[in-house]
């Protein structure tokens, strides 16, 4: 029947059903909607809350799971974007406005810890993820700074668009990839071995070899949009079985296989900003695209967001 909403999952690969992609809820839970841009949801498993940014309204939402409630987390936030966890579990944020890189501590206090390099202003980073040694990787494009809709507009004091790290011990901020056309989202492949890099100006997803000095190589190209002309990726995310799932903005969440083969995708109203997993069994996938926030619970579970396994709120043993 025509006007019909096309399927939940698509599949262009049997890969894509046999690995349980598939078997999960028939369709998208409604969470909440009424955000401008929503952006960076990121699940606390110690709180059963998920956080998340809508960006041009410059505040921070917080969804409770045993309620269902939503409330301001933070408003007057930065224009935050992307956001995860540290070690310890504490929340990581990348607020565009501020051009800065943050950490909100246990007693809700906020600790810089980016917002330079080389004693250059940052553009505005978008989105971070963390390594087992506690190093931060952050992707800086310019969106927050090319007009006031997302951040404040601005002259690059850097004049390109990278990615950098910052160093555990020393705080130090290191440039680790560039040769962007605006680096967004990133994730380390679940033995850390490598890193994934999504490029939106681009069109592509790009993984790096990450040496034992924190450096990079120089990096191939992953996967294309190639003729998927609706597709922009965003950021990204693994599952516990190698599987690449992206936020492909109006073509919805495209998962690929290790081998960089596009398996399938799940057809979302809207531009998907970002995905991330949650939940007890991080079986549960959190979808922010435009204006709402989705979820849906899945057959395939994901990593976490600092690595498969982890608890950050426990000490390591």
């Amino acid at each position: 029947m025509s006007g019909e909403s096309p399927a939940l999952y698509e599949s262009f690969d049997d890969r894509f059903r046999t690995g349980q992609c598939m078997n999960g809820d028939e369709g998208l839970e409604v969470l909440y909607t009424g955000c401008r841009w929503a952006e960076g949801p990121v699940y606390l498993p110690a709180w059963r809350q998920l956080i998340w940014s809508d960006i041009p309204n410059d505040r921070m939402l917080r969804w409770d799971e045993e309620t269902g409630s939503v409330s301001v987390f933070r408003r007057s936030a930065g224009h935050t974007n992307g956001n995860t966890l540290d070690l310890e579990g504490r929340l990581v944020t990348c607020e565009q406005g501020n051009r800065r890189v943050t950490r909100t501590e246990h007693d809700g206090t906020i600790t810089v810890l980016a917002d330079r390099w080389q004693g250059k202003r940052l553009n505005s980073p978008n989105d971070a993820t963390v390594k087992s040694d506690g190093s931060i990787w952050f992707s800086d494009p310019d969106f927050g700074i090319t007009s006031d809709y997302e951040g404040y507009r601005a002259e690059s004091e850097i004049g390109a668009n990278n990615v950098y790290r910052i160093d555990p011990v020393t705080g130090r901020v290191s440039l680790v990839a560039d040769g962007f056309g605006a680096p967004n989202g990133l994730v380390f492949s679940p033995d850390e071995r490598q890193l994934y890099v999504s490029d939106t100006g681009a069109g592509f997803i790009r993984v790096f070899d990450v040496r034992e000095d924190g450096t990079l190589s120089d990096g191939n190209v992953f996967a294309a949009t190639g003729a998927r002309t609706a597709a922009r990726f965003d950021n990204l995310r693994f599952d516990d079985d190698g599987r690449l799932w992206a936020a492909a903005m109006a073509d919805g969440v495209h998962c690929y296989d290790p081998d960089g083969t596009l398996i399938g995708r799940l057809n979302v109203p809207g531009a998907v900003s970002n995905i991330s997993w949650g939940a007890a069994k991080r079986n549960r996938l959190f979808i922010t695209a435009e204006t709402s926030l989705y979820s849906l619970l899945m057959g395939v579970t994901g990593t976490h967001p600092t690595g498969p396994g982890r608890r950050p709120w426990l000490p390591a043993r």
